[in-house]
């Protein structure tokens, strides 16, 4: 089966393009449907669907900003402005943010950590959903991540919890490459 020469040169070339340099404009409705589809395509053992999406765009994004500036300061009343408003702009200015969030199922064969792990493959996925759509993205967590109160704010409910958050939009700068380990340097083979 011959390579697909595009296909590897995305992969090699691939690089996430930090949230402050996402803009409009973001996918259309079509497009929202087709990356929904392609990141929920993920190794799933026990067909269990351990993960669900939050969609923020529109003015959804300042709201969520604003709930979670509410919960920093509940958390931390000396916290500073400037850290206010950089949860004030979580969501901005890319034009779409999905939040995915692992959702464990009750399973006697299905462990735990394998169901995390899907949740987590739901997030690289969007990544590659977006960009072979012609978008860019970006997946961060920042404090969110660890604080219960943040997580219900933004629609967790119990027993879950957000495993990242995707900024998706059109990219405003090309990003230089960052340095890649040295192959020698984290791949070994087993021996005895």
């Amino acid at each position: 089966m011959p390579a697909n020469a595009a296909l590897l040169d995305y992969l090699k070339t691939r690089r996430s393009v930090g949230v402050g340099f996402l803009q409009e404009p973001g996918p259309n409705a079509a497009e929202l449907s087709e990356l929904l589809t392609i990141g929920t395509r993920v190794p799933d053992h026990g067909k269990l669907t351990p993960w669900r999406l939050v969609l923020w765009d529109g003015d959804a994004r300042v709201r969520a900003g604003e709930k979670l500036a509410e919960v920093a300061k509940r958390n931390n009343p000396a916290i500073d402005e400037s850290a206010l408003e950089a949860d004030r702009r979580h969501f901005l200015p890319a034009p779409l943010t999905v939040g995915v969030i692992f959702s464990p199922k009750q399973s006697p064969k299905i462990p735990e950590l394998e169901q995390f792990m899907s949740a987590v493959n739901v997030c690289f996925a969007l990544e590659h959903a977006a960009f072979a759509l012609g978008y860019a993205a970006t997946w961060t967590s920042r404090w969110v991540m660890f604080d219960a109160a943040a997580q219900q704010a933004l629609g967790a409910r119990g027993g879950e919890r957000f495993v990242g958050f995707i900024h998706i939009g059109t990219a405003a700068i090309k990003p230089e490459d960052r340095p890649r380990p040295a192959l020698e340097s984290v791949v070994s083979r087993w021996t005895e």
